[in-house]
């Protein structure tokens, strides 16, 4: 499998996705890695490492697209910067994924504008999956699309079934739609309208509206949402993990001597905790709907998570995704 992963994409760029690529490469067999950069900077990064030559391809880009450049007019006017030459690659069908922690609105814009949409999705969708008590869970969308439609969320919803089904190999997911309360003349005109019509697919198993407080559970495998709502539920859960985190620890340091021994003892609870909310151990989030394998990784992410989005990317195609969405499309149009 070929996945180019864009070089200077992120915080820690080009050192994270270059660690990434080569950690990739003695864990995966089957994978060959393209970077895209300035030749120079990823050949002088990679002189630092121990790796098999032939199964890593630089690819010359000369301008980055930072995060406060408006994403449509920055990847008109830079055609060789480094995500607009991974998302190419991907286009041509020279590589099977593309991952970048760059900018998320020029990632996914690219994604739409140069790799494409599924024929037949209206708008594509980034879906995350994040731990839950009981069991990971999906949030789609998480920010692509700000204002939806009805139908979009349909198509959401179908698209986060067949990833999760095919990730975790679970038949038949739960899916629930993210609401104020679970009856279904709750909410506004959007999710009302939306329940009518997921309540009549056939294609997946819906369960109803899920209110905010029931998403850490994790029992609801699939939650649909518009964009808006989608960014708001991920960022307050990262936050809310990651302070609860923080507010145990401080405890931890005031709390007496005899206290700090028993916290000492469950020392492997909590980091196993730790590692549970790490975003690093996920690697990134799909884009569902466009006609190609695109990972965003977080912006901070290290080598780790690089290599956790290429396990990402492989699981993917292993999978079949593309190849399910459209042919749920096709099922679509001959019901109707």
């Amino acid at each position: 499998m070929k996945i180019v992963i864009d070089g200077m994409g992120g915080d820690n760029a080009p050192k994270a996705a270059i660690e990434g690529a080569i950690l990739a490469l003695k864990e995966f067999n089957d994978v060959h890695m393209y970077i895209t950069g300035p030749k120079a900077a990823i050949e002088e990064e990679l002189s630092k490492a121990e790796y098999d030559k032939e199964r890593i391809t630089v690819i010359d880009a000369t301008e980055v697209i930072t995060t406060n450049e408006h994403p449509v007019m920055a990847l008109r006017r830079k055609k060789d910067s480094s995500i607009v030459k991974a998302l190419n690659l991907v286009k041509s069908g020279e590589c099977d994924a593309v991952i970048s922690g760059g900018s998320t609105g020029a990632f996914l814009a690219g994604c739409t504008l140069i790799v494409g949409r599924i024929k037949g999705i209206e708008r594509p969708a980034l879906a995350p999956i994040m731990p839950g008590r009981r069991g990971n869970f999906m949030v789609i969308d998480s920010g692509a699309n700000v204002d939806c439609k009805p139908n979009y969320l349909v198509q959401f919803a179908n698209m986060g079934s067949i990833y999760y089904e095919s990730v975790f190999k679970k038949d038949k997911p739960s899916v629930g739609l993210v609401n104020i309360g679970e009856e279904a003349e709750k909410g506004n005109e959007l999710t009302k309208e939306t329940y009518k019509l997921l309540n009549e697919e056939t294609n997946i198993n819906f369960i109803g509206n899920i209110e905010p407080r029931e998403i850490p559970t994790g029992e609801t495998d699939v939650l649909v949402c518009d964009g808006f709502v989608g960014n708001t539920v991920l960022k307050l859960y990262e936050g809310a993990a990651m302070n609860l985190l923080g507010i145990i620890k401080d405890h931890i340091m005031e709390a007496p001597f005899i206290s700090k021994i028993g916290a000492g003892l469950l020392k492997p609870v909590f980091k196993t905790l730790k590692v549970k909310f790490d975003y690093k151990e996920v690697g990134g989030a799909p884009f569902l709907g466009v006609d190609g394998i695109c990972i965003k990784a977080h912006g901070s992410s290290d080598g780790k998570a690089f290599k956790n989005a290429v396990k990402q990317a492989r699981i993917f195609k292993e999978g079949k995704v593309i190849d399910k969405i459209k042919e749920n499309v096709e099922n679509h149009k001959k019901n109707k």
